[in-house]
């Protein structure tokens, strides 16, 4: 479950703080039954040439660690030669924070039509009612040049609406192809796999941090108890037992969030677990997390939950204590305490076996939101708009970058005293919201960077070599399943609602066999089936 206000965080760096993401299903599929997963398989992916113009404080590895940056680089370097638009350009996107002022009223939108050399204008939707909105849009006459395709809003029949209405990219951007555009050159390989369908590339990938959901809490309230780390799930209990008094509670009640902690720590999968006869199992079909669901029920009959389940926000309770962990996105989230109080920095809680014996496993999270395709055009057009996209894909530590997150200096942004840029109080009313929809719609691979609290980035970049020892990654990530796409939420939510009620005592335990059932009859066995036609033989085994 994502906020819109971490939500805003998606990819690049959130303006003035550390980044942090979700964790999403992908948009990219492998292909279909029709012969797609092979074309897919056999697809040349973009070359993939990083960008050299700066270079982090701490390195970044495949690995999925993030390479950190301790300030803004003194120099900004320009990565495009020139202006990409002579045209206006249309395109739908969304915004997880308040809109901005609009187009005509926002100078820091017009500047960046500047930059740009004509207008940007884009459609804004918001949450809810993107879908709604993407719908409405592809059924009209005139769709609008660029359009946000979301890997987790239930959009269905992907592939062959891609194939109606969206423009083929591939031969602008397979292989080498790809390296006019330098800025897209350096999305890596596995953010363009979530690109493509039917063997064919459909758009521009948007990274975000590769690194999922998080346990947090104030170490002011764990020191009473010896701090949040814990070796056995019993410890654990013991712990937020000690904490909970009536008043204060040791668990935020994002009772599916927290049982996804639980879950890692009795080694249930992440998504999908892939046997040894390249069969796959849902996390709800495996022992681990009906464990898990088990022990979360524990948890709420001992009374340490805060026990309204509509707490919007648990944040400020965390800050002032009277929660003392919760879930959030990725272990750059500690910006949003430093926000509200400068001088505390959350503990991330590192996974481990619940019975200090077991293997635990930390869900990755996809490292993209989705991707941006274009509608039908020619090939003039569709080169200029692969012009526009890479520049707004610019890396962090370009000019080009300062422009599209910051604005022009002296009027939305200005350098503190490390020469890093800080919002203006115009800064603040015209560019979160604007920020927000371009990095929903293109953003380059994601640092981590507060330059407020440079040592942040290396407690963060520290805490996510610590999770990287016990990594999982979604196996069907970079694969698409139409079932999914189509009754997979609605499953979700059902089934999860007889969690809730199993954790909370409303049902027994025994409920949970009956949900699984109505889960696998309603498209679950089905979307096993599409999944696993699909499965790259590269992906390993994760069960027995």
């Amino acid at each position: 479950m994502v906020s819109r206000r971490r939500f805003l965080q998606l990819g690049g760096a959130v303006v003035g703080a550390a980044v942090a993401g979700p964790t999403l299903a992908a948009c990219g599929d492998g292909g279909t039954a029709n012969g797609g997963a092979k074309a897919s398989g056999e697809l040349a992916l973009p070359t993939y040439k990083p960008f050299e113009g700066v270079r982090p404080d701490l390195a970044g590895a495949e690995s999925g660690l993030e390479p950190g940056f301790l300030r803004f680089p003194a120099d900004a370097t320009a990565s495009v030669k020139a202006p990409p638009l002579k045209n206006a350009v249309t395109a739908l996107t969304e915004t997880f924070a308040t809109p901005p002022p609009p187009m005509g009223s926002n100078p820091m939108w017009q500047s960046l039509n500047s930059a740009l050399g004509a207008e940007l204008r884009l459609t804004i939707g918001t949450d809810p009612g993107y879908p709604e909105k993407f719908a409405t849009l592809l059924a009209s006459d005139s769709l609008p040049d660029l359009m946000w395709l979301p890997p987790n809003q239930g959009i269905p029949n992907i592939g062959p609406m891609l194939e109606a209405k969206f423009q083929d990219l591939t031969k602008y951007l397979s292989g080498d192809a790809v390296l006019e555009y330098p800025n897209l050159a350096a999305l890596k390989p596995a953010s363009w796999r979530t690109a493509v369908v039917n063997g064919k590339i459909w758009g521009a990938p948007i990274p975000s941090t590769p690194f999922g959901q998080v346990m947090m809490g104030n170490p002011r309230t764990w020191e009473k108890v010896g701090g949040l780390q814990c070796s056995t799930a019993d410890e654990f209990f013991a712990k937020c037992k000690e904490l909970t008094n009536g008043t204060n509670y040791a668990l935020e009640p994002a009772i599916i969030n927290m049982l996804h902690m639980f879950g890692e720590w009795f080694g249930a999968p992440n998504g999908w677990r892939v046997n040894q006869d390249r069969s796959l199992t849902y996390l709800y079909e495996t022992d681990n997390y009906k464990a898990a669901v088990e022990y979360a029920a524990k948890l709420w009959a001992a009374k340490v939950f805060y026990p309204d389940l509509n707490l919007a926000d648990a944040t400020p309770k965390t800050v002032n204590g009277q929660i003392a962990a919760q879930v959030t996105v990725g272990p750059r989230a500690t910006s949003d305490f430093r926000a509200m109080d400068p001088t505390l920095f959350v503990d991330t809680m590192i996974p481990f076996g619940h019975d200090g014996k077991a293997k635990p496993v930390y869900d990755m999270g996809y490292g993209t939101v989705g991707f941006t395709p274009f509608k039908k055009t020619d090939e003039g057009r569709i080169r200029e708009l692969l012009a526009l996209m890479d520049y707004l894909s610019a890396p962090f530590g370009t000019k080009e970058y300062l422009q599209k997150n910051f604005g022009v200096e002296g009027q939305q942004y200005q350098l503190d005293g490390q020469k890093n840029p800080v919002l203006t109080k115009a800064g603040t009313q015209q560019g979160p919201g604007l920020v927000s929809a371009l990095q929903i719609m293109t953003a380059p691979e994601s640092v981590i960077f507060n330059p407020a609290f440079p040592e942040d980035t290396k407690k963060i970049y520290a805490t996510e070599q610590k999770l990287l020892e016990h990594a999982m990654r979604n196996p069907t990530a970079g694969t698409y399943s139409d079932t999914s796409s189509k009754v997979g939420p609605k499953l979700t939510a059902a089934f999860r609602d007889t969690i809730v009620d199993i954790v909370t005592g409303r049902q027994k335990l025994d409920a949970y066999d009956e949900a699984l059932k109505r889960w696998k009859n309603g498209g679950g066995d089905k979307m096993r089936d599409e999944f696993a036609a699909v499965l790259p033989s590269s992906v390993p085994v994760t069960g027995s």
